[in-house]
């Protein structure tokens, strides 16, 4: 028996519709395009002329087990140590890092009542006399787990020659300074975060004066912005993007200066990777909901946007168009399929080609595409790991980015609730291999 071939005209039409929302996507997405070749030029590279004393400053509540690898990049670095000093924050006097710090000569700071890493952050520079907040130029936010390049303070040094309030430093990966052990498919892709970021997002606002995406670990701000900002006074889950925010309406200026190098840590397994990004997504949501009407207001009195505050704004709009064009298109085709073929009409292979297929493998290859681009301007630090291990992050890099979908729902849903930061797995690493 011949099977009906049905009319493909509801195909045609939906596939018609995918192309032309695709493309506006991709038209709308043409001046973040221009953006990516930014990625591969860097900020001129200036000598200081003279020295400057900053200040490390190092949230450290239970971090004894890790903290060890910092310390002893810190002891390694090239820069004169009288024109840097070490400042810890713990939560507990009797914590095994406070030893630990005084044995390197750190000043160790203990702020019982710290409720997050901002709180803790605002108890140090409360903490501080006027007499001894005037004698820093900049201070530098490090995490516990990071470790620091030979170089790092002297490039912080060189780095407040640029005329920028706030500089965030180069984020390579910690975990790939071991072996296989101390990462795993889920921590490379969590790594190529940095360049998209930085690299692929930070450098053109550098250039064009726009506020960047913050990242708290190896953040430098100049003792003007903590004085008008009076300490630290961010308290959602991600209070380094909250910097940004104020960066909008104070006016701050930032950079992402690549010559200052640290090695950050990239959680291992999968749980730990989706409940990370849960959290930083739902402070991302907290920022928006606290900021932005605020902002919107600002323009408006102002009579116009600035080129951040449109960026701000509509720049996810051509990504979520085409990712919900692409999720739509995939869900008629599968159910066109299943009805055609329920009622055995041959039109459900083209559902499942052209509707289903189709749209998702063009999706996959352009999220492929992005991490590639992502990679090679992270060259620096994924050479370190092997070919096989940079192939399988890039084929899974794409799944790793979509399930920033559902966390995004869901975030909406914890954004009005008090999710709290977590302990996760620490890596070490073999410190020889950084000498």
């Amino acid at each position: 028996m011949k099977h009906d071939t049905g009319d493909p005209f509801v195909i045609k039409s939906v596939f018609i519709a995918y192309l032309f929302f695709s493309l506006l996507a991709v038209v709308l997405y043409i001046p973040k395009l221009i953006q990516l070749c930014y990625a591969f030029k860097k900020p001129p590279h200036l000598i200081a002329k003279e020295k400057r004393k900053i200040s490390l400053v190092i949230p450290a509540r239970n971090e004894g087990r890790i903290i060890g690898d910092l310390f002893a990049s810190i002891e390694r670095q090239d820069y004169d140590r009288a024109y840097f000093d070490v400042n810890v924050i713990v939560k507990d006097p009797n914590d095994p890092t406070v030893e630990m710090a005084r044995r390197i000569g750190a000043r160790v700071f203990v702020v019982e009542k710290q409720t997050c890493k901002g709180a803790a952050l605002d108890g140090y520079f409360k903490a501080l006399t006027e007499e001894e907040f005037a004698q820093y130029e900049a201070f530098c936010i490090i995490d516990a787990d990071d470790v620091l390049e030979t170089d790092y303070v002297t490039e912080l040094n060189n780095a407040l020659e640029h005329p920028y309030q706030i500089y965030l430093s180069r984020k390579r990966i910690k975990n790939f300074l071991g072996g296989k052990s101390s990462r795993s498919v889920f921590s490379n892709c969590s790594a190529l975060t940095y360049p998209q970021l930085d690299d692929l997002a930070n450098t053109y606002r550098t250039r064009k004066g726009i506020p960047m995406n913050m990242c708290g670990q190896g953040m430098m701000i100049r003792k003007d912005v903590i004085r008008a900002i009076g300490g630290w006074p961010y308290r959602t889950l991600t209070e380094d993007y909250e910097l940004r925010m104020d960066c909008f309406l104070k006016g701050f200026t930032s950079m992402y200066y690549p010559y200052a190098i640290l090695y950050a840590e990239e959680v291992i397994h999968h749980k730990d990777s989706y409940n990370r990004r849960l959290r930083w997504v739902t402070g991302f949501s907290q920022c928006d909901r606290m900021y932005k009407k605020r902002i919107r207001e600002q323009a408006k009195a102002r009579g116009a946007m600035t080129a951040g505050e449109f960026e701000y704004f509509f720049s996810l709009y051509p990504v979520i168009l085409f990712i919900v064009t692409t999720i739509l298109t995939m869900c008629a085709g599968a159910g066109m399929a299943i009805y055609y073929a329920f009622c055995g009409q041959d039109l459900w292979i083209p559902c499942l080609l052209w509707l289903t297929a189709l749209p998702a493998a063009v999706m996959y290859v352009i999220i492929l595409l992005y991490s590639l681009l992502a990679m090679l301007s992270f060259w620096d630090a994924f050479s370190r790991i092997s070919a096989g291990e940079r192939l399988a992050t890039l084929l899974f890099s794409p799944f790793f980015m979509l399930e920033y979908f559902p966390i995004f729902i869901q975030s909406r849903v914890y954004a009005r609730t008090s999710l709290e930061w977590e302990q996760t797995e620490r890596v070490k690493y073999d410190r020889e291999q950084k000498k």
